[in-house]
């Protein structure tokens, strides 16, 4: 079992409308630690990210606006890689991926993993190693596999029998002779979200170990000579709180090691365990101590394998949002407060769910605070809403915010660098917002905003 717990945000609002949260903050100001990026702090009032005052960001770059604390994306990297220092690190890039972030990534060491030719093509612009790059996806095009193929990614992993033999032909094709992985569904109930857990039977995802489908695409890999066979790969889903989900899927990848072992004579070197652990979103969410789940995960791997007569296996981890979540802030203008008598106030801000879809999604929690001031106001009962023309436009569907907020006044919201600009959109014709990185007291622009010119681009 779990000698770490960190309960996480990824949880549905089950509030009635009209019921109120337990309790308003002993101080409307503080900044928990654990809940923002390691260089925040209030400086005259105001919040400063990577000795940056959030007031001269939005004078300068607007707002919307997600802000990346690049100290804090780095210092995580380097956590995970002492603490898997006799392992790999990938970087999961569907959190957040762009060309900076995939150099941020290469200069700290990690791998990368994609998941399209889209996001492989980021990765590739900056001169990514591509031994060092992952491609996963449950429908991979014949035209990027044989882009992986031909650029030389690391490791391909596959997910269904149609993939294996475009991999087989594509190989024969090039003459090369690809590291393949094989994306098995382990049967674990990931406790999480239903739309983000990902390695029960019922899903799209992966090859079943009960069905026998993993069993015998590792037949066919093993058939095809121009493959590589390299090792299995698993993951139960996102926003983890526990390492039980990870014991069961580990002995259970050993028990397939062990029938390739005995069916084929083949020792697979390598162990993907995926990624999915999860970062505290609210107060009473723990900090997930990377360290400890190291150390979980390399004593219940050696455990399973050594129960199963086999060799220890090269261990590969996926972080992402454990990576950039708490690194990015999103800074909204408040443009409209308007009370509803006897049950909260609504608080509109400039964006919503065109730049966080996650609470609309999957009743996702988060943590805000006035940024451009503080204040001794009483604290106001509030919900924090977009523009869009939708009533499920919510960033936080309850919070306590100060109860003289004006129109004009800055709101930071904590825990959006994953998941929130990779999923952004243009509902209402919203532009994406701007991403600014901070780091000793400079801020720069590492994906510009969007403009109208942007959005109407390709129309005829």
């Amino acid at each position: 079992m779990s000698r770490f717990a960190h309960p996480a945000g990824d949880r549905h609002a089950e509030q009635l409308p009209d019921e109120r949260p337990p309790h308003a903050p002993a101080d409307l100001n503080a900044l928990t630690p654990a809940l923002w990026p390691r260089t925040s702090e209030r400086i005259d009032g105001a919040i400063t990210i990577g000795g940056v005052d959030v007031r001269d960001l939005v004078a300068e770059y607007g707002s919307p606006l997600l802000v990346m604390d690049e100290e804090d994306f780095r210092s995580r990297c380097r956590d995970y890689r002492a603490s898997f220092h006799d392992g790999d690190v990938h970087y999961a890039g569907k959190a957040f991926l762009c060309r900076e972030v995939a150099r941020w990534i290469m200069q700290e060491g990690l791998g990368l993993d994609v998941c399209s030719a889209g996001e492989l093509a980021v990765a590739l612009s900056v001169g990514f190693p591509p031994e060092r790059i992952t491609l996963h996806g449950n429908n991979k095009s014949v035209a990027e596999l044989e882009r992986a193929v031909v650029t030389g990614v690391g490791h391909i992993v596959a997910d269904s029998f149609e993939e294996i033999a475009r991999l087989g032909y594509l190989a024969d094709k090039h003459g090369v002779r690809p590291k393949v992985m094989i994306r098995v569904t382990v049967g674990v109930e990931a406790h999480t979200h239903e739309f983000i857990a990902t390695s029960h039977d019922d899903q799209k995802f992966g090859l079943s170990l009960s069905s026998g489908a993993a069993a015998e695409a590792v037949r066919r890999v093993l058939a095809l000579p121009s493959l590589e066979l390299v090792g299995l790969h698993s993951h139960i889903g996102s926003q983890i709180s526990e390492t039980a989900g990870f014991e069961v899927a580990a002995r259970r990848l050993a028990g397939l090691l062990a029938q390739i072992k005995q069916e084929h004579g083949v020792v697979l070197p390598e162990l993907d365990l995926g990624g999915g652990y999860g970062i505290p979103y609210v107060d009473g969410d723990d900090a997930p101590d990377i360290k400890l789940i190291a150390e979980s995960l390399r004593e219940i791997v050696a455990h399973v394998c050594a129960s199963a007569g086999l060799p220890l296996p090269r261990l590969t981890v996926e972080p992402g949002r454990s990576i950039t979540g708490l690194a990015g802030i999103t800074l909204y203008e408040v443009g409209t407060v308007k009370d509803v008598e006897g049950l909260r106030t609504y608080v509109s801000v400039d964006g919503g769910m065109s730049d966080n879809i996650r609470t609309a999604l999957y009743g996702a929690e988060y943590t805000a605070r006035l940024a451009s001031r503080s204040s001794e106001a009483a604290p106001m009962l509030s919900r924090l809403v977009g523009k869009h023309c939708e009533s499920g436009d919510m960033v936080i569907r309850d919070l306590y915010l100060p109860a003289d907020l004006a129109p004009g006044d800055l709101i930071a919201v904590a825990g959006t660098g994953a998941y929130c600009r990779s999923l952004a959109n243009n509902y209402n014709y919203l532009p994406k917002p701007a991403v600014v990185a901070v780091s000793g007291g400079q801020a720069r622009v590492i994906v510009q905003r969007e403009t109208e010119e942007d959005l109407l681009r390709g129309q005829l």
